[in-house]
C-alpha cells in the first residue's frame, strides 16, 4: 500500500512537471535602452521596427528591418523570421511592439524582447537614430 501511494505521487509529480514544460511556448521581456544596447552586441538576433514605413523614414535604429504591424501582410512578413532566434522589437512608444510581441508569442516565437518606451525613449536617452535620405 505504501509503495503504491509513493508511486502514485511520483507519477502525479512527473505528469504535472511535464505539463508545465509543454505550456511554456516562449517569453516576452520588456527591456530598457541599456539592456537593448547589450542585446545588440549579440550576433544571432533579429531586429524589427514595427512602425509604418513613413515613421521608419523619419528615423530608425541602425540594422533594424521594418515590418509594419498595421500592414495587411504583417502575419506573412513575420512568418519569414526564424521562430527559434531571439527577436528585438520596437515602435514609437511601446504600444504596437507590445501587441506585436503577443502576436509573435502566439505564433510560436521563442524569445522576444520589446524596447520599453520605443524609439522615443531611445532618442530621449541620447541614442543614435538614422534617417533615410
Amino acid at each position: 500500500m505504501k509503495k503504491s501511494i509513493i508511486l502514485c505521487g511520483l507519477l502525479l509529480f512527473i505528469g504535472v512537471s511535464s505539463c508545465k514544460k509543454e505550456a511554456k511556448k516562449g517569453e516576452v521581456k520588456v527591456v530598457s535602452v541599456e539592456e537593448m544596447q547589450s542585446l545588440l552586441e549579440l550576433e544571432d538576433i533579429q531586429l524589427v521596427d514595427v512602425r509604418t514605413p513613413e515613421e521608419y523614414q523619419e528615423g530608425y535604429i541602425a540594422n533594424f528591418q521594418n515590418i509594419d504591424f498595421l500592414s495587411p501582410t504583417f502575419d506573412e512578413d513575420i512568418a519569414k523570421l526564424d521562430k527559434n532566434k531571439p527577436v528585438i522589437l520596437y515602435c514609437k512608444s511601446g504600444g504596437r511592439s507590445a501587441s506585436c510581441a503577443q502576436k509573435m508569442l502566439d505564433a510560436g516565437f521563442v524569445k522576444i524582447y520589446d524596447l520599453e518606451g520605443g524609439i522615443s525613449k531611445w532618442q530621449h536617452e541620447g541614442q543614435e537614430v538614422k534617417v533615410l535620405q
